[in-house]
């Protein structure tokens, strides 16, 4: 393998670089987006049957808040309406919606770096393939001024040329899948916790109306 990047030339190194930052990237997302973490099957169907007659406590609000990103969501609904009891759905909605947005945003983490990865890598491949042409023009030419051909240094260009494509797409292909695979991850995610969401928001609703709920 190092003789590998040895022929491709100085150019390959910022492919390598991006490569082991795809891969750093790539292992993070699986960790960070498993299910358990994110969306626990169970979690709604738990929440909404301890609250079912009355607001939960602060301190199983705060442990619900603590157990997963949906979590943290519904939690913000709780949060609004002891903190004041009398406010209205569009406000539950609105404090659910801007804790969703902040989830969101630590879901869609990383994700733009491994896109700029996927779209750049080939063109740093393109850029070490003109390094290698520039080799093998040069090569084309003696000290003189006359042309003539130096296998050695024609054979270097063309090494350089070929073994950057390669590298530049060996590492755009997987780093492209990656990126939409977690997209889809993460899409699917939100639509998890918009639903979860917009069920516990009626939810809410009808012990504000009821007068149920504990101050």
């Amino acid at each position: 393998m190092f003789s590998i990047i040895q022929a491709a030339g100085w150019p390959i190194w910022p492919l390598v670089a991006c490569s082991i930052l795809a891969l750093a990237l790539v292992i993070e997302r699986f960790i960070s987006l498993k299910t358990a973490k994110i969306a626990p099957p169970k979690l709604l169907s738990e929440v909404l049957t301890i609250s079912r007659h009355s607001v939960p406590t602060p301190d199983v609000v705060t442990q619900l808040e603590k157990n997963s990103a949906l979590g943290e969501v519904l939690a913000s609904g709780f949060r609004a309406l002891i903190s004041n009891p009398r406010c209205s759905e569009d406000e539950l909605r609105s404090s659910m919606e801007g804790s969703g947005r902040m989830v969101a945003h630590q879901l869609e983490k990383y994700l733009s770096a491994l896109a700029t990865i996927a779209s750049a890598a080939p063109l740093m491949g393109l850029f070490g393939t003109v390094v290698g042409m520039i080799e093998i023009f040069g090569s084309q030419t003696s000290v003189g001024g006359a042309t003539g051909g130096n296998p050695a240094q024609l054979a270097h260009g063309i090494s350089i040329a070929l073994y950057n494509t390669a590298f530049g797409l060996i590492v755009a292909i997987p780093t492209l899948i990656f990126w939409r695979y977690f997209r889809a991850r993460v899409d699917d995610y939100l639509l998890t916790l918009e639903l979860a969401s917009e069920r516990l928001a009626r939810h809410l609703n009808t012990l504000r109306k009821t007068g149920k709920e504990q101050p």
